[in-house]
């Protein structure tokens, strides 16, 4: 994917970031299941089935210890996070490919975060966060975006997005698993093999991360306050506060950097998303999908309380496979 020095620019962003916190569910909005975790959708597809689909054999703690993997953020936008992701955020051949894939002219370079896992770890069956004209990660919660997404109704409003997923390092294990010809169609996998890439559109194609080799009998316990520290000399430190759980080598470590790129037919689309000329309301998301469970017959009478609101749009609008 990169030249050589590209590459090994990349392990060292992650060293040089230094301390990488859970990708840990957060409230979501007043109103809207504000209990319930951003992707409590394919957590619960997973606790119930598993990365297979044929059940879940570890207990709900330990599903989630293996499933509350370590991201932190490179670039968002115009900000920075990690010096030197310039190159990497506006390279070339990720601009052409993008180009080429979505058909799009018009294609802006917007995320690029990192996902550590470590031995032990794999990632549940999902389909990533979407981003529609106002609407987005930053204004509503994540599992309402992906209902959205699924349930077709709000395409008009759609910005799509590209997402090339990069693997360094030399991790055993955390295959790249997904579902290329839909979620009735058979489950493939390719290697997350060091310095190589996949372009593709994640918010709609189903995919997760096969299981990082283990190296210990017992996975750490892992909540939101645990963090993955690199210590120098090749080695990382699982802490909980200032308690050692576990240390790692690198070449234990699942490495990858998703760069996300949102795909404009043309310059006047491009308009549309800047000058937020055409944008959504929160409001009207939820009467709108409100409306369909209604007219499907999955609700009648009062709308439900919000956790049991939000679980029936996620149960209603998102068909994970169902089968490995």
């Amino acid at each position: 994917f990169l030249g050589n020095d590209e590459a090994q620019d990349m392990l060292s962003l992650a060293e040089s970031f230094g301390s990488f916190g859970t990708y840990a569910d957060e409230a979501t909005s007043d109103g809207l299941g504000e209990s319930l975790p951003q992707r409590f959708d394919a957590g619960k597809h997973y606790v119930t089935h598993g990365l297979d689909g044929c059940g879940n054999a570890d207990d709900e703690k330990t599903a989630l210890s293996r499933t509350n993997y370590f991201r932190e953020t490179y670039a968002y936008g115009s900000e920075k996070r990690v010096a030197g992701i310039e190159p990497f955020m506006e390279h070339p051949q990720m601009l052409s490919v993008a180009r080429e894939i979505s058909g799009c002219d018009e294609v802006e370079p917007a995320i690029v975060y990192a996902n550590l896992l470590i031995p032990g770890q794999e990632l549940a069956i999902h389909t990533d966060v979407p981003e529609f004209r106002g609407a987005n990660r930053m204004n509503a919660p994540q599992w309402l975006l992906v209902c959205m997404l699924h349930s077709g109704l709000f395409d008009r409003w759609r910005i799509p997005i590209l997402t090339c997923v990069s693997w360094f390092g030399a991790a055993q294990g955390g295959a790249f698993t997904f579902y290329p010809a839909g979620a009735l169609g058979p489950r493939e996998a390719i290697p997350a093999k060091h310095n190589t890439a996949i372009l593709v559109d994640t918010d709609s194609v189903f995919h997760g991360v096969e299981r990082v080799r283990e190296s210990l009998p017992d996975l750490p316990p892992i909540d939101p306050v645990t963090r993955l520290h690199f210590l120098g000399d090749e080695r990382w430190a699982l802490q909980r506060d200032t308690k050692t759980l576990a240390d790692y080598a690198w070449s234990e470590i699942r490495y990858s950097i998703s760069w996300k790129g949102y795909c404009f037919r043309d310059k006047a689309e491009r308009a549309r998303w800047q000058d937020h000329s055409d944008d959504l309301c929160l409001d009207d998301i939820v009467d709108t999908l409100e409306g369909e469970l209604r007219g499907r017959g999955v609700l009648n009478g009062p709308r439900p309380a919000p956790d049991a609101f939000a679980s029936l749009m996620v149960e209603t609008f998102i068909k994970f496979p169902v089968s490995g």
